[in-house]
């Protein structure tokens, strides 16, 4: 089944990880998917076009206007329209744990500035293409950290903090527009990035897993089908949520 035939999607910060596994399930039920992100896009479009689906790479940072601004020009000049945003790049796997007070202020407003003002960034910059035609999805990734106060690591919990206000406050502003935005709030997910990343020790993922319903750790696939059922038109009388996927640790 394609259920996103035509449809155009922009993903954030798919080179890897679960971004890259949110592309690919996109392109999967029929999308035309632009591959956003810093790091190089080739392999992951090259994934995806060996399947014969469609997808293109466009380096982005999404901490720059410029670079969001050459970002959405280039989606409309190559498809005409953008039909759905899934807002998933951010700092996480490379984070290391330390106390609050410990954070330097560099890497606080590093955060910051990638979690919760890309997002804001790139939104502000597709929305008015949606509102033009009537109609839009945007998926803002967020995070179980901040619905259960992890510690160790305040300044990405916060960051997703601000995401889960962020879409309530956004929903309500484009409503009139038939513009749904939602988000997604994973558990602790076993990315390349996070597995590669070397600030994770097994009894973290085992602390993690243990506080499951679903005693397994959980891995990039089992948050696709979240996505492209929020990216759908079988989620067009929703807006403002979000949905947690995360095994049943956080029962929200």
């Amino acid at each position: 089944m394609e259920r996103l035939r035509g449809a155009t999607v922009i993903v954030t910060g798919a080179a890897r990880g679960i971004g890259a596994a949110y592309a690919m399930a996109l392109a999967a039920e029929g999308a035309n998917v632009v591959i956003a992100d810093i790091l190089d896009t080739s392999s992951v479009v090259a994934e995806i076009t060996s399947i014969g689906a469609n997808a293109i790479g466009i380096s982005c940072d999404v901490t720059d206007n410029a670079s969001v601004d050459e970002l959405v020009a280039r989606v409309v000049a190559e498809y005409g329209k953008i039909d759905a945003l899934i807002n998933n790049a951010a700092i996480f796997a490379d984070i290391s744990h330390k106390h609050f007070e410990d954070i330097p202020d560099a890497e606080w407003g590093r955060v910051m500035q990638v979690n919760v003002e890309g997002v804001w960034r790139v939104s502000k910059a597709v929305v008015p293409h949606m509102r033009a035609a009537k109609y839009g999805k945007i998926v803002n990734v967020a995070s179980t950290t901040a619905l259960k106060g992890t510690p160790m690591m305040l300044h990405y919990v916060s960051s997703k903090g601000a995401i889960l206000a962020m879409t309530k406050a956004m929903a309500r502003e484009v409503g009139e527009d038939n513009i749904c935005i939602n988000a997604i709030a994973p558990g602790l997910v076993m990315s390349d990035g996070l597995v590669s990343g070397g600030n994770w020790s097994d009894e973290w993922f085992d602390n993690n897993t243990n506080s499951r319903a679903f005693k397994r750790r959980a891995m990039p696939e089992d948050m696709v089908g979240t996505i492209v059922f929020l990216a759908s038109q079988e989620a067009n009388f929703i807006t403002g949520q979000t949905v947690v996927v995360d095994g049943g640790s956080v029962p929200h």
